[in-house]
């Protein structure tokens, strides 16, 4: 499943770019210097300093202006209720967007702290960041109350299609083999391609059927753990809002808890996964049939999907090629211990 197209280069604001855009926020004072901090597929990040104090300055490269209000509208909503967020700075005319040369920026306050993975977390701070999710989710319902749904694709709620998937597979194998010079993650790639095929072929018959998905709503849409900033032990900011969505509430935390609590040699830390989602599932009100459902598809999800390969073999972008190991080992040891890992998700 491919996750965005490529990115597009964009090069750091100059002085004077930043002094235009600074000019419509009363009291930002001038720039003194802006560093990168964040490249991602729909922004682009920098450390921006000025006279009068430190921002994280957000240029969005998808330049969708309705979308970025809602987003804005959201996490301002968020703060009011006390939720870790960062809302963007308003200008002087209470507007969150700045567009300057056709480009879209959004000014937010600097947030000191520190990404902390699954490992680096207690079962406690575990129990705590599942907490945290199920009250995004509730209070999301709440702020997002009067905004209308955005369209979702036509296939949003069906399982992967295995077919597809296999042309996929025959393509990336391809490519693989292909490779010139020839590495050990080609060598790796085409691995676990043929594994996979395998794994397919014994398990098509599992495709989530339609009408099986859980119930939706808003999420943030990309919950990880370069999302979300620590202060010491606990959460002070979740940050990058720009997937902000209606889908399925318990795929998320099911996703987000296959990013935070995945181990190197690709499996999950399912002691710390019972404690994140029995905490999801006490703030939102989740059931263990909702997770269940939500475990089923998005192991179903995993098994169809190739996103890390397809950036390199087709996109030439290598960035995600470190996490390929986990990730594809991940889907391999999920089909194998499919009992254990439902059971952490709703015991």
């Amino acid at each position: 499943m491919l996750r965005s197209s490529v990115v597009r280069a964009a090069a750091t604001p100059d002085k004077d770019t930043l002094g235009s855009l600074l000019r419509h926020y009363t009291g930002a004072g001038a720039p003194l210097s802006c560093e990168p901090v964040a490249e991602g597929l729909l922004n682009h990040g920098y450390f921006l300093a000025t006279t009068r104090g430190r921002y994280f300055l957000k240029h969005h490269l998808d330049g969708d202006r309705a979308a970025l209000t809602r987003q804005h509208r959201a996490t301002r909503r968020l703060a009011m209720l006390g939720l870790p967020v960062a809302p963007p700075v308003a200008d002087a005319d209470g507007r969150t967007v700045t567009v300057l040369d056709d480009r879209c920026y959004a000014l937010h306050p600097w947030v000191e702290g520190r990404h902390l993975d699954g490992a680096a977390l207690t079962r406690g701070q575990s129990h705590r960041l599942g907490a945290l999710l199920g009250l995004v989710h509730t209070a999301l319902e709440q702020v997002m109350a009067d905004e209308p749904h955005p369209p979702r694709p036509p296939c949003a709620d069906a399982g992967a299609d295995p077919a597809r998937t296999f042309e996929m597979i025959d393509e990336l194998l391809a490519l693989a083999r292909g490779a010139r010079p020839r590495t050990s993650f080609d060598e790796l790639a085409e691995h676990r391609l043929l594994e996979r095929r395998a794994l397919l072929e014994r398990h098509t018959h599992h495709r989530p059927p339609p009408g099986t998905e859980p119930a939706a709503g808003w999420v943030h849409g990309d919950f990880h753990p370069l999302n979300v900033l620590y202060r010491g032990a606990e959460p002070t900011a979740i940050v990058d809002w720009d997937r902000l969505g209606v889908q399925p509430r318990a795929e998320e935390a099911v996703r987000a808890a296959a990013i935070f609590f995945v181990r190197p040699c690709g499996t999950l830390d399912l002691a710390k996964v019972a404690a994140y989602a029995g905490a999801y599932r006490s703030a939102c009100g989740a059931d263990a049939d909702e997770l269940a459902a939500a475990v089923h598809r998005v192991w179903w999800e995993r098994l169809n999907d190739f996103w890390m390969l397809t950036w390199r073999y087709q996109l030439g972008d290598r960035r995600t090629d470190p996490q390929f190991p986990a990730a594809a080992a991940l889907a391999v040891w999920w089909t194998r211990e499919y009992r254990a890992v439902r059971e952490a998700f709703t015991r």
